[in-house]
């Protein structure tokens, strides 16, 4: 039988689900796979704090980088520290020494992951990153093996459980966005600063790797418009369900000939939709392809265990692809359609639209009219009750109009003396 040994980098809290995984299904994956999989050391800079799995500390646990960077016996280096900096210098070691990798590394994927396999290319060993995007969803597995013959045409994520989870309570329990928040950090759900989260930032990263894995085109996150879910009140939540849609933070990739649209920002989609049913903390990605038609990958996507399933998946694919002499990283520039980034401004969309305005005749041809200057069609307004002296929400929803438009007539209504505060408009898919 088989042996590959593993060196981990990271024994936190998925470094240590990887490591009960390995111990505890180490005799399921011999008979499944027929390859002994041997953890033979474990970096941390923490070597002291106490774990929940047992190992032989004195033998295996190392303060030490190159007791597994420079180790002649280990195949494969687990990254799991997570940013960018050292995990960046110590991948490209890694691969330097012809060591495959297999990292749950989103961010740093995001900002280098086309370096990082150009290298792995040329020095002819693997990269496997299912861990990054989705958790224990196979959605990476699924775009470089399973969907390879397909054009993909768009791509819909629900990439982040922490926003999912606040925008499912704030639905469910009819509270407000620092209520549900507050909720998800009592829960463990959401950091103590969770401004990567809901502010849609983990989720541009996410869509960075699907873009370069679906669409072939490599750009860095901070390419990708993105808009959070810090402004979403529960009255639009209540407000988009009466009107048959449901509310989510979207990681959208959507093919346009020879373009991209990339972007994150809450989205509305029918409440028929496949995705609109994806509550809590679960991630879903939604892909339409040419040949397959629409599909839909669900599931846990994040946590200890969920991760942890994915990256040893990524173990046994590189110990499989080594037994068989053709583990070597293939390129992904295999997409050469489409040539460059599609301008937000560029893009065109339905809205909705939430104005709170001073309660008196006039208002809404008044907004009409900034409206119509400015080429939005009106689909339906409804005036809400009043929620507080003189000041009433009105809801509206255009026709597909040019995001350039949009911003520049609510920037224009938002200055008339009868409207109080900023509006609120949120774009609709599907």
């Amino acid at each position: 039988m088989e042996r590959i040994n593993v060196g981990l980098i990271g024994f936190g809290t998925v470094g240590s689900g990887v490591v009960k995984v390995l111990q505890e299904r180490n005799s399921l994956l011999r008979e499944k796979v027929g390859i002994d999989i041997r953890l033979v050391k474990i970096y941390d800079k923490d070597v002291s704090t106490k774990r929940d799995v047992r190992i032989n500390k004195r033998k295996i646990l190392t303060r030490s980088l190159g007791d597994v960077l420079y180790n002649q016996e280990i195949d494969i280096v687990v990254e799991l520290i997570g940013g960018i900096t050292p995990a960046k210098d110590i991948i490209l070691e890694a691969i330097r020494q012809g060591k495959h990798v297999v990292t749950a590394n989103k961010a740093l994927l995001a900002q280098a992951g086309r370096m990082i396999f150009e290298l792995a290319r040329q020095c002819g060993v693997c990269v496997e990153f299912e861990g990054s995007v989705g958790g224990g969803i196979p959605i990476i597995r699924a775009l470089k093996e399973g969907l390879i013959s397909n054009r993909i045409e768009l791509i819909y994520g629900i990439v982040n459980g922490t926003s999912n989870f606040v925008l499912s309570k704030m639905a469910e329990e009819k509270i407000s966005f620092q209520e549900a928040l507050k909720s998800a950090k009592r829960l463990g759900y959401a950091e103590k600063n969770p401004a990567l989260d809901i502010g849609g930032i983990d989720s541009a990263h996410k869509l960075a790797i699907l873009s370069l894995l679906g669409f072939g085109f490599s750009t860095k996150p901070d390419t990708i418009y993105t808009e959070g879910i810090e402004r979403i009140e529960e009255s639009d939540i209540r407000y988009s369900g009466e009107l048959g849609y449901a509310l989510k933070l979207l990681a959208i990739a959507k093919a346009d000939g020879d373009q991209i649209e990339l972007r994150v920002h809450p989205t509305l989609i029918p409440e028929s939709h496949l995705l609109a049913g994806v509550g809590g903390v679960f991630n879903a990605i939604y892909v339409k392809g040419d040949l397959i038609g629409e599909s839909l990958y669900y599931g846990e996507g994040a946590g200890r265990f969920p991760t942890a399933s994915s990256v040893v998946a990524d173990i046994v694919s590189i110990a499989q692809k080594r037994s068989s002499g053709i583990c070597a990283e293939r390129s992904f520039a295999f997409s050469s359609s489409i040539k460059r980034l599609k301008a937000i401004g560029d893009i065109s969309a339905r809205h909705y639209i939430r104005f709170s305005a001073i309660d008196k005749p006039g208002v809404l041809a008044k907004i009409a009219g900034i409206l119509g200057r400015h080429r939005i069609s009106i689909a339906s307004v409804t005036q809400k009750q009043q929620r507080r002296a003189k000041v009433v929400p009105i809801v509206m929803m255009t026709h597909k109009a040019d995001e350039s438009d949009v911003a520049a007539a609510l920037a224009a209504i938002d200055k008339l003396n009868i409207i109080r505060g900023r509006s609120i408009r949120i774009r609709v898919e599907g």
